[in-house]
């Protein structure tokens, strides 16, 4: 069976992201309207804040990953390690 094109190029499930980030201590701590909260306070106080809706776009992926990997100080390649290795 075909796959549909929007199949195809459908991004990752906010569950699987909101799942991986538990790793690394990051906890849903509210929902409101369309958006996701997720604190940590390990090592430091951050906040994320992601989409309710699936799948995420990959602009919006890349922006929360660039965001975290800053926070942690590493590269996307070592933070993907981190969050799905």
């Amino acid at each position: 069976m075909k796959s549909s094109r929007h199949e195809a190029t459908a991004g990752p499930l906010r569950s699987d992201l909101a799942k991986a980030l538990g790793r690394l201590g990051y906890r849903v701590s509210r929902q409101t309207g369309s958006d996701i909260r997720l604190p940590t306070d390990q090592p430091t106080t951050h906040h994320l804040t992601i989409p309710a809706h699936d799948p995420l776009k990959i602009g919006t992926l890349a922006a929360i990953l660039g965001d975290v990997a800053t926070r942690l100080a590493v590269d996307r390649d070592e933070l993907l390690r981190r969050l799905f290795g």
